[in-house]
């Protein structure tokens, strides 16, 4: 007889969390992270188990499931598939809700009795009344709940859901955008889908108050009408962004082998994302970009119109091939913006057709008064900010440095933007030495809280704002 299964609601919030697997710390290992993980952020309940060793990172450490004297909701395992079928045994006595497999060695194996486990274990966790996450993968992300899998990820939670058949992406994604400062409501690995996949988490995403964007790393989907009902409703109710994993032939070997993934015709899976408008981006570092600008570009332009402001000729004439590349657009300025503009920008040394580049353009009242004239012309529907020269702080003889640059720009950016109702961008160039790169990072971080979308180069800029006006319009 099989029990009624557990809410993915009850999955995100554990009261109590075993980590099978764990050993002491000079034993590296993915449970032990865990352990430590779950340390760091101050997860109430942490119960290590192994049999060899009875305390782990100085947590008491227990040889069963049966033996940990507290309520057990969330199970990690590392262990060898060999004794999956135990283990699950011991969680459905424990009453557990979900057990999250990152041991691997499953159907992506490739072995006819590896997939034959997995229905086995799927049996039992039908019986048992609990969900399994994967196997192999990293599992859970939940600020909200201190349930980590990694150290060193930003734990203030935010309205960014993201799941990921990879394992890799679901860690790195929020530690590498979290100075971008995108911060993370849920993210779930799910490996193999053996149990909870794409489609069953898009379902629960699409109506998750605690999730305002959508994010997913896709390598293949078990069921193609299942998921594209699923997409289409996320996608209907949210902004829905995905990287399709496999595309190549060579690509599409290593998604078999890392999730035992078939992946689909990339035509076809194309044309379902454009059916049902949802934003498709080429790498990780695109996804980041495309969740920078549905973040904090405010309001979200309709339209392709752009403005280029900035100090640089060079980076300039590059901000225009860029956009102009990504089927953005750069109007050209009347003779009558252009003389509004000569009020207050010099004419040596300038341009004033579009992108607009002036040698005191990194002045706060040249920025202000050049926002706020652009912003009045009907065809230019977002600011671009760039500085051409880096890092800020060396170059100018200190004119340039944090306390005397990047305060005053940020109140001139803000006061234009609220101004002119919209959205102003910032392209920032990491330094290509170290004490420019400490500057770089300090610029980026005061810009971030200042709730402005920063990108790091101007391509970036130009692709991304392309991907979300598209889908604007849609």
């Amino acid at each position: 007889m099989e029990r009624e299964k557990p809410s993915l609601a009850k999955l995100f919030s554990p009261r109590g969390v075993a980590i099978v697997g764990a050993s002491p710390s000079g034993r590296v290992s993915f449970a032990t992270m865990v352990v430590l993980s779950l340390k760091e952020a101050g997860f109430p309940a942490i119960y290590p188990v192994n049999p060899k060793y009875t305390e782990v990172l100085g947590l008491p450490c227990y040889p069963s499931l049966q033996a940990i004297p507290g309520v057990v909701d969330h199970v990690v395992v590392s262990i060898p598939a060999e004794s999956a079928l135990g283990l699950l045994d011991d969680c459905a006595a424990k009453g557990v809700k979900s057990v999250h497999f990152f041991t691997a060695g499953f159907s992506e194996s490739g072995y006819t009795e590896r997939a034959e486990l997995e229905r086995a274990m799927m049996s039992k966790a039908r019986a048992g009344g609990f969900r399994i996450i994967g196997p192999n993968c990293v599992g859970l992300f939940v600020p909200k709940s201190r349930l980590v899998n990694a150290f060193g990820i930003p734990l203030e939670p935010g309205p960014i859901s993201f799941i990921s058949q990879s394992g890799g992406h679901a860690q790195n994604l929020p530690f590498y955008s979290g100075p971008r400062g995108l911060r993370f409501s849920k993210v779930v690995s799910y490996g193999n889908a053996l149990d909870v996949d794409e489609s069953e988490l898009l379902d629960y995403f699409s109506q998750d108050t605690e999730t305002d964007i959508i994010a997913a790393y896709i390598e293949g989907v078990k069921d193609g009408r299942r998921f594209l009902r699923a997409l289409g409703e996320a996608a209907a109710r949210k902004p829905v962004v995905i990287y399709k994993g496999g595309t190549t032939e060579a690509g599409k070997r290593a998604a078999h082998g890392h999730t035992a993934s078939l992946t689909s015709s990339v035509a076809v899976f194309d044309a379902l994302c454009k059916q049902v408008r949802t934003i498709q981006v080429d790498d990780m570092e695109e996804l980041i970009d495309v969740l920078v600008a549905l973040r904090f570009a405010r309001p979200l332009p309709r339209d392709t119109g752009v403005a280029i402001v900035g100090a640089g000729g060079g980076p300039s004439v590059l901000a225009s091939d860029e956009m102009e590349k990504a089927e953005l657009h750069l109007p050209y300025l009347s003779p009558e913006v252009q003389a509004d503009l000569r009020q207050f920008l010099p004419l040596a040394g300038s341009i004033f057709s579009n992108p607009v580049d002036a040698p005191n353009l990194a002045s706060p009242e040249a920025i202000s008064a050049t926002m706020r004239v652009l912003g009045k012309v009907p065809d230019i529907h977002m600011l671009v900010y760039h500085l051409g020269f880096h890092p800020i702080s060396r170059w100018g003889g200190g004119r340039f440095s944090a306390a005397a640059f990047l305060r005053p720009v940020i109140d001139a950016l803000i006061e234009a933007q609220q101004a002119i109702g919209k959205p102003v961008l910032l392209a920032l160039r990491p330094a290509p030495d170290l004490p420019g790169m400490k500057d770089f990072l300090t610029a980026q971080e005061a810009f971030v809280e200042a709730g402005f979308p920063v990108f790091h180069s101007l391509r970036q800029v130009a692709k991304a704002m392309a991907r979300v006006v598209a889908w604007n319009q849609a």
